[in-house]
């Protein structure tokens, strides 16, 4: 009998992959990130994976496939088997048809330049027939909504592009169990549900067994079977039915907390359970407004302004004459489907794309005249992927060595690390950090220097809720101080909490803008959960509900 499987009263349960007293430690002297883990994920499951970042969640994924203990080093124990195999002793190449891994960089994974031939790399890996290799492929391009990509070189594609290409390609193999690590974080929230839905699909109809980790739990948590939650590091997580495990989570999504708010238990998990309870909830906030958000700025010189900015990639154009003004003291969030432009206004902004046609000025600087090593002293840029910023050995050196380039002081830099809340990692080396982390350690490196205007791509991928909350103080506080944000982002809970207006770009065009009440609050696509349940109008977060009916009582 295979080794997982047990007997049991309907005859033999064999788990998809069983964790037995797993623990993991990065290195010698290093905290054990997983200890004594024991776990059973059946066939045909979902199971999410959710927890702070750099609590464990990534390093539990990479177990089920090999990477720990193969390419990993550090400390392993104990034992882990997936559809009758031991990882320890076969590596993730001879586990590729049991098991598919996508990263949370999609770029990792990337082989080959097009996305046809990324899709069939798998496929010839192993020996598939030709005929059936194109029957597969068809299947994995219609099913994510890639066929109109098929032709394209994956440089060229989006981010959230990109992640779909690289989780058609794991999918093409068919595997029996299917990891995924931060499987939304750069889609947009239909592109995000069509994902879900997929992935749901499979489990349902063809028994795959899912293994997600994700940040935004408030897309995932109504698909899940079953939340393993990690609370911190090295403590044993807690496993169950997702409701009953959010409930408690101390840091939860909103829906949740709206929960805890109005006193409803088990909370519900998705808008759709949410609403007929919220039936009195609409009373009470009929004829209740949230706090007044900050003011438009006043008239006067833009910190950013944009006039008819046209841009292409080859024959495919990106901008289609957009124009944008950004006031000193604003947070402006620029959002819209993948692929619809907001990457490549931000790099044109900060001078690292050259439009072929308009103009840019920030803080009243015409940057077509700048070199960008000026223009990077008026504005900061922080990108997806971040990662490939850092290459210094500490995250204080990381950090240290921006501020010394502008004659800043090292108390400047230690006001920094605390104020994004990873001064306890300084003396890391950003390598071994979660991807959120290492992408707060890359915003600390552009806000040491005090930018004017800050303008951030996708700056929640990799962030769990209390890091987001922090992330979201911290702006307004920047705000407060007449700095001008421009956030590119699918994250409709941060631009909900975080933007005075919003911007919606589509196919390169921009579709419409208002304050974030007016675009969000009335939107079938980009709308938070709160205005979701509550309906159209001027709530968007559970803190202003909160606050509405504080004021009222």
């Amino acid at each position: 009998m295979n080794p997982a499987c047990q007997p049991t009263g309907h005859g033999v349960t064999c788990p998809a992959v069983r964790f037995e007293r797993v623990s993991f430690a990065y290195g010698a002297g290093r905290p054990f990130v997983l200890r004594n883990l024991d776990l059973d994920i059946a066939e045909g499951e979902m199971l999410l994976v959710a927890g702070p970042s750099g609590s464990g969640k990534s390093t539990l994924l990479r177990c089920v496939n090999g990477l720990i203990p193969h390419f990993s080093g550090g400390q392993f124990g104990g034992s882990v088997v997936v559809d009758g195999v031991s990882t320890r002793d076969h590596p993730p190449r001879e586990l590729a048809d049991r098991v598919g891994f996508v990263f949370q960089d999609p770029d990792a994974q990337f082989v080959v330049e097009t996305v046809e031939d990324e899709l069939a790399f798998a496929m010839e890996n192993l020996r598939l027939p030709r005929p059936l290799m194109g029957r597969r492929m068809e299947e994995v391009l219609d099913a994510l909504h890639l066929a109109q990509l098929r032709g394209r070189r994956i440089s060229t594609l989006s981010g959230g592009e990109r992640q779909r290409v690289a989780i058609a390609g794991v999918l093409t193999a068919q595997p029996r169990v299917l990891v995924l690590d931060e499987p939304t974080s750069q889609l947009d929230p239909q592109a995000a549900e069509e994902l879900l839905s997929v992935l749901q699909r499979l489990v349902h109809d063809l028994a795959l067994t899912v293994v997600l980790a994700e940040h935004r739990l408030e897309r995932v948590a109504g698909y899940a079977d079953r939340v393993c939650l990690f609370a911190e590091l090295g403590r044993a997580p807690i496993v169950g039915p997702p409701g009953e495990v959010l409930a408690g989570a101390e840091s939860a999504p909103p829906l949740v907390r709206l929960s805890r708010l109005f006193g409803w238990s088990p909370p519900p998990l998705t808008v759709r359970d949410a609403r007929p309870r919220a039936a009195e909830v609409r009373r009470q906030l009929a004829d209740l407004a949230p706090p007044a958000r900050a003011p438009h700025p006043e008239t006067g010189t833009p910190a950013v302004a944009c006039r008819d900015l046209r841009f292409s990639y080859g024959r495919r154009p990106a901008l289609r004459g957009v124009s944008l003004d950004a006031g000193p003291g604003e947070i402006l969030a620029v959002m819209g489907r993948n692929g619809s432009g907001k990457t490549t206004l931000l790099r044109a902004i900060v001078g690292l794309t050259r439009p072929t046609h308009g103009s840019i000025r920030v803080g009243g600087q015409d940057t077509s005249r700048l070199p960008v090593e000026a223009l990077a002293r008026l504005a900061g840029y922080v990108p997806q992927n971040p990662g490939g910023l850092l290459y210094h050995e500490t995250v204080r050196e990381e950090v240290a060595f921006t501020a010394s380039n502008f004659g800043l002081s090292s108390d400047r830099v230690a006001e920094t690390l605390e104020a994004l809340g990873i001064d306890d990692l300084a003396q890391r080396h950003p390598r071994d950090l979660s991807e959120g982390e290492r992408l707060l350690v890359a915003l600390a490196s552009v806000l040491v220097v005090g930018p004017r205007v800050l303008l951030l791509d996708e700056p929640t991928r990799g962030l769990d809720y209390a890091a987001k909350d922090r992330l979201v103080g911290l702006l307004h506080r920047l705000r407060s101080r007449g700095a001008t944000v421009l956030l590119a982002s699918h994250d409709v809970e941060l631009a909900a909490a975080a933007a005075d207006r919003v911007l919606l770009l589509a196919e390169g065009r921009l579709a419409a803008g208002g304050t974030a009440a007016e675009i969000l609050g009335h939107s079938a696509i980009f709308s938070p959960q709160v205005s979701k349940v509550l309906g159209p109008g001027p709530f968007l977060t559970v803190a202003e509900v909160a606050a509405a009916l504080e004021a009222a009582s």
